[in-house]
């Protein structure tokens, strides 16, 4: 038996666990660490979904605990199970396990991905942010209304109770607030929620894909960070980031996306320089010449435009775009620019507790406020950040509804964006015939 533990954040690792791990009980889980997601290393894996071979819930150390938890258990495996860090971040950590005396070990799709039967197609990404969900949602609501019974399963965001959050599955408002969601998480479901559309996720991908199986012919798989599928996918779609074009072959799994590809989206090219997009055909024509390419953007809108001419104003983001994900700036930025507000206010003097840490930990931030909300104090902190910023509106490019989740006294105006194909083959037309679909 070898003694092993899993780097995680609590998603990819977690199933890694449950396919690869429980079928294979000679790797023996003493713990798992876990990195990127704050307030989720307090907790543990439950014996319940830990399987027959655990006599006890496993436990969830911070990452940096790795090189004690190494030497206590003597563990001679260590397993990489996250995503969305730079090929020489991911490294690092490779030499930490080393020096301290274990292997440093990846699986891939052919040990973790589920086979459905349904037809899946997976939406990933080469970097966070990059516009996988937007695309996603589109796809789910033309097949939708094409007759085609469909349904979304969503890479895993468990941040709570995870025997109760095993399966979820989210097709109402009333489905998010009774799986008492994170911002984070709303900042997913919702958008689907308020189209009429169903999305699953959880912790217990056999059992949420079954689920899914159940409604659905079609089953959408949107990914997570730059994660690849949890599904073994008939068409395989990898959005790219035409304003972060080099990005697509540094970070770790984003470059296996993008050579795995059947589809590559260049997404968000009206704002990008000609030559990010040039770039990006070229590492596509070098490393990926086989799959096909498609041009696109996210189309940015509020209601009453009117309500943001002179005003001034803070702008709230996706946190993990503009946190993990590196981006300066997303659609709120953009729309508040594009309908002439007086100024956007920096948020950093104002804020408090773990907000003002998320400030200290991303440098490349000055002129908006990442959605943090993992919990219920740091939403307070966020609220008190808004609060006390002075601005006469808030710009919510959160997809989630941040003005009653945070009980603002501010008015706030949504942002919303929507994903539109500029260049390249029919989408539908390759995707019925890929899936082999009427309609």
């Amino acid at each position: 038996m070898f003694n092993c533990i899993i780097m995680g954040a609590a998603g990819r690792d977690f199933h890694n666990f449950r396919t690869f791990f429980q079928q294979h009980p000679e790797f023996h889980v003493c713990a798992f660490t876990a990195a990127q997601i704050p307030y989720i290393d307090a907790r543990s894996f439950p014996r319940e979904l830990a399987g027959e071979h655990y006599s006890a819930d496993i436990p969830i150390h911070d990452e940096s605990e790795l090189e004690f938890l190494i030497e206590n258990h003597r563990v001679e495996l260590v397993f990489f199970a996250y995503s969305d860090l730079s090929h020489r971040a991911v490294m690092h950590l490779a030499a930490r396990v080393q020096a301290a005396g274990a292997s440093f070990v990846l699986l891939g799709p052919g040990q973790t991905a589920l086979q459905s039967k349904a037809k899946v197609v997976a939406i990933t990404a080469t970097r966070t942010g990059a516009g996988k969900s937007p695309l996603t949602q589109f796809l789910a609501r033309q097949l939708t209304d094409a007759g085609i019974p469909v349904v979304t399963v969503r890479h895993p965001m468990p941040y709570g109770d995870l025997k109760a959050q095993a399966v979820q599955r989210f097709a109402e408002p009333a489905d998010l607030d009774r799986h008492q969601c994170t911002i984070e998480e709303r900042e997913e479901y919702e958008p689907y929620v308020r189209q009429g559309l169903v999305i699953y996720a959880g912790v217990d991908y056999a059992a949420v894909l079954e689920r899914a199986e159940q409604e659905a012919r079609v089953v959408l798989w949107d990914g997570g960070n730059n994660d690849f599928s949890f599904l073994q996918p008939d068409l395989n779609v990898v959005v790219c980031d035409a304003l972060r074009a080099g990005h697509g072959l540094d970070y770790y799994p984003g470059e296996t996306n993008f050579r795995s590809a059947d589809l590559l989206v260049i997404n968000k090219v009206a704002n990008a320089a000609a030559g990010d997009v040039v770039n990006i055909r070229e590492l596509k024509q070098r490393f990926n010449p086989g799959a096909e390419l498609l041009l696109s953007d996210l189309d940015i809108s509020v209601e009453q435009p009117q309500q943001l001419e002179g005003k001034r104003v803070i702008v709230v983001e996706d946190g993990p775009t503009v946190t993990h994900g590196g981006m300066s700036h997303g659609a709120g930025y953009v729309a508040a620019g594009q309908y002439g507000v007086a100024e956007i206010i920096d948020p950093r003097p104002f804020a408090v507790g773990s907000i003002r840490d998320v400030f200290t930990e991303n440098a490349h931030l000055d002129d908006v406020l990442p959605a943090m909300g993992y919990a219920e104090k740091q939403r307070r902190e966020l609220s008190a950040t808004i609060e006390a910023s002075g601005a006469e509106l808030v710009v919510n490019g959160s997809p989630a509804n941040i003005e009653e989740l945070l009980a603002l006294s501010l008015p706030v105006v949504q942002v919303c964006y929507h994903w539109v194909q500029r260049e390249g083959p029919d989408l539908f037309a390759l995707i019925r015939q890929r899936l082999g679909l009427s309609f």
